[in-house]
């Protein structure tokens, strides 16, 4: 009998993002898990606060967003919150 093993639903820094659409970000305990919206075609970026240690979760796809003319946002890092304020 062979065991099938389900793909994990989550995604790491610097893998190419699938699908466009909103994904849930996971920090390493210095901040809450928020949501944001990537790209397909371009990296997951890593935490400026955590680097690498991040992991993303797709929570709904938005199909061709990346050819939407008015959407012009890349996101190659994520920023800190404390840094927003600023």
């Amino acid at each position: 009998m062979a065991l099938h093993v389900m793909p994990s639903p989550f995604f790491r820094p610097l893998e190419l993002i699938p699908e466009s659409g909103v994904y849930r970000v996971f920090h390493a305990g210095h901040r809450q898990a928020h949501e944001v919206t990537l790209l397909r075609g371009e990296l997951f970026p890593e935490c400026k606060q955590c680097g690498r240690a991040v992991h993303f979760e797709l929570l709904r796809p938005a199909p061709g967003l990346e050819n939407h003319p008015g959407y012009l946002i890349r996101l190659y890092q994520v920023p800190h919150p404390e840094e927003d304020a600023a």
